[in-house]
């Protein structure tokens, strides 16, 4: 049974729930514990790394993209405490971001000839301009993606993110535990696991929508004595897909100290 769905993104970033919302639809999935990962995004709203609402326990978290030698990959920060230095890092992020959607979004309407109904803003990633894309066009959400946006297309632009060293520095600043997040997502998983030396957990369980050889992941917490996440990545409203166990959770909860 789930209790605790340690990956979850809101309006703040990506996601369609509020963050007054979560609450509600943890209850709904029976779900005690959510971690608030938005990405390269603090929630302002959450005055400490753990934070009681409505009876479910809010751990203030963020996902940070980073840069390594071979591939980018995803950071989880569990137990936010702000830093300056985490705050200017999202703050430079953000920038970047906006940025970087103002090119796409004027990339998309040459090439369709249409107006977008999306403006370059903090927090705006791509899924919000294929929704975009969607409502003006032809294309469905993941055909935007597939054809327009995604990486290698026409429409593609990469946008700039810290080193895996920075960005592993700044979130050990200011986080009680930092992780790699669902490591068969990337193109060589084994280069990201050997990334863990430097971290204290991995995301374990996640919805991958197909097989894969959790033995890699449990050699690696085994390997780098790994504090064992996991959550349901959720972007809508539904939460718990995916999680902790009560025994599971407290061990993270031991390891953060809350």
């Amino acid at each position: 049974m789930v209790v605790a769905d340690l990956h979850v993104h809101t309006t703040r970033s990506d996601g369609t729930l509020t963050l007054d919302a979560v609450p509600a639809a943890a209850e709904r999935a029976g779900v005690e514990i959510v971690a608030v990962t938005d990405h390269d995004r603090l929630q302002p709203a959450l005055d400490g790394p753990v934070t009681e609402r409505d009876g479910v326990w809010l751990l203030h978290g963020i996902e940070l993209r980073v840069e390594t030698e071979a591939q980018r990959l995803d950071l989880l920060g569990y137990g936010v405490d702000p830093t300056e230095e985490l705050r200017a890092e999202c703050t430079r992020i953000q920038r970047n971001r906006r940025e970087r959607g103002a090119r796409i979004i004027e990339c998309v309407e040459d090439r369709l000839g249409v107006s977008l109904p999306v403006e370059p803003r903090d927090g705006l990633g791509r899924p919000h301009i294929a929704r975009a894309i969607a409502e003006v066009s032809d294309y469905t959400f993941q055909g935007a993606f597939d054809e327009l946006i995604g990486d290698d297309c026409p429409c593609y632009v990469p946008r700039e993110v810290p080193s895996f060293e920075h960005g592993c520095a700044v979130l050990s600043d200011a986080c009680g535990l930092v992780g790699l997040a669902h490591p068969f997502r990337y193109p060589d998983t084994a280069a990201a696991l050997s990334k863990c030396a430097s971290l204290d957990a991995v995301e374990r369980w996640y919805p991958y929508g197909r097989t894969v050889d959790d033995s890699l992941v449990d050699d690696a917490v085994e390997r780098y004595d790994l504090v064992p996440t996991g959550g349901s990545d959720a972007h809508g409203e539904t939460l718990g897909d995916t999680g902790l166990d009560a025994a599971a959770w407290d061990r993270v909860k031991t390891a953060l100290s809350v």
